[in-house]
């Protein structure tokens, strides 16, 4: 397939499109929608495949028998990231902000402090308030443009409350791909605390070439006692619309307890989801990845460079993810200023920096998984928008 390719979303009830013009402002027959996390790109022709046999055969009823979709979740892990999961250890939800949800129900009880490394995925903080939780906003260090963890200050703010950290690997929104003295770091703050640790992975497979992303159980042996994995297709394959997730539990008491939990509440998949993901998770996926992370790192090259060359904004490094952060502070313009000229001069949505948390006020996320001429556009747009500053 051909990256390229523009295609038409408007009036396709995408939220990323269809919602642009009510809650930016910005009509989408002339601006450019860079804020919600899917990309502009069909997914593989394999999974549309699956799809199109399943409407052939024109029968929706349950699904039954998922041993070769869980196979294909075991094939993928061990393959692309030399884990090992055994098909008891994985619960399959309606996507990972349901997974968060679930392990937040689960694992803790109304009033626990859930721990977040802020700025960080902002749904995150939204289901743990509307669980009865507290958020605990542990700020990551920004050195030398890029994030960096603080253990020292995080050990400062604990109060023994705190019975969960939610952690972002790679991390959302700043592109980090963390280390395995890191990942040793984040799970030895847990023991010292008593923190479950919930690690949600889904943009393990968008890293670029140089970078090698570390999934928490190979990186630091010995720790499923307190382990809870999220990983999901949806990210890297482009089908977030299929709310297909997996919550993988390695401790089998961890793992009882949610699935008491998931019983309860009477949780089970859509089989569309589950057909795409046993198609995706297949060597033509994991070529089709490849093919996509080269794309991507010609446009993260593009976008960059167009934006360092305005003076007073920085994107950050981005070593994974589409998701290019942009830092705003040395233009010396409040938010709602440099908001305003991104949305109403240049006509692009993007995230707001403030919704990821502590430390995200003078920033927005910006979705460069879209054809390359649309990149191009954006950049020249922001440069337009921004001129009196050159």
């Amino acid at each position: 397939m051909s990256f390229d390719e523009k295609i038409d979303r408007l009036g396709t009830h995408s939220v990323k499109w269809d919602m642009m013009e009510k809650l930016y402002g910005v009509p989408p027959e002339t601006g450019i929608a860079m804020w919600v996390a899917d990309m502009e790109f069909r997914p593989p022709a394999y999974v549309q495949q699956a799809v199109e046999k399943m409407a052939a055969h024109g029968v929706y009823g349950y699904y039954g028998d998922d041993a070769e979709y869980l196979d294909a979740i075991r094939w993928w892990m061990k393959t692309r990231h030399g884990w090992d999961v055994a098909r008891e250890e994985i619960f399959t939800t309606h996507g990972l902000v349901n997974g968060t949800a679930l392990c937040v129900d689960a694992f803790t009880a109304p009033g626990d402090g859930v721990v977040l490394m802020t700025p960080v995925y902002h749904a995150f903080a939204r289901v743990i308030k509307a669980a009865g939780r507290t958020v605990v906003e542990c700020p990551l260090a920004l050195e030398n443009g890029r994030y960096e963890m603080d253990f020292a200050a995080w050990d400062k703010q604990m109060t023994g409350r705190e019975t969960m950290l939610v952690f972002c690997s790679p991390h959302n929104p700043g592109g980090r791909v963390w280390t395995v003295e890191e990942l040793q770091g984040v799970a030895d703050f847990c023991q010292r605390h008593g923190l479950l640790l919930v690690s949600d992975e889904i943009h393990h497979d968008l890293v670029y070439p140089g970078q090698k992303h570390s999934v928490m159980p190979v990186a630091v042996p010995g720790i499923e006692d307190r382990l809870v994995m999220m990983t999901a297709p949806t990210k890297t394959f482009n089908i977030a619309g299929c709310h297909t997730g997996n919550v993988i539990i390695p401790d089998p008491a961890l793992r009882a307890k949610f699935a008491a939990r998931m019983a309860a509440l009477g949780i089970s998949a859509n089989s569309f989801g589950l057909f795409m993901a046993t198609a995706a998770y297949s060597p033509e996926g994991a070529a089709w990845v490849d093919d996509l992370m080269g794309y991507l790192e010609e446009n993260r090259r593009i976008f960059d460079a167009g934006l360092q060359a305005i003076p007073g904004l920085k994107s950050m490094p981005l070593e994974a993810t589409y998701l290019a952060w942009v830092d705003f502070t040395d233009t010396g313009m409040t938010a709602p200023e440099f908001i305003a000229r991104v949305e109403t001069e240049a006509q692009i949505c993007a995230n707001h920096g403030a919704t990821f948390g502590t430390g995200g006020e003078n920033f927005l996320r910006f979705n460069i998984a879209a054809p390359r001429a649309q990149v191009e556009e954006a950049v020249q747009r922001l440069q337009k928008a921004f001129a009196d500053l050159q």
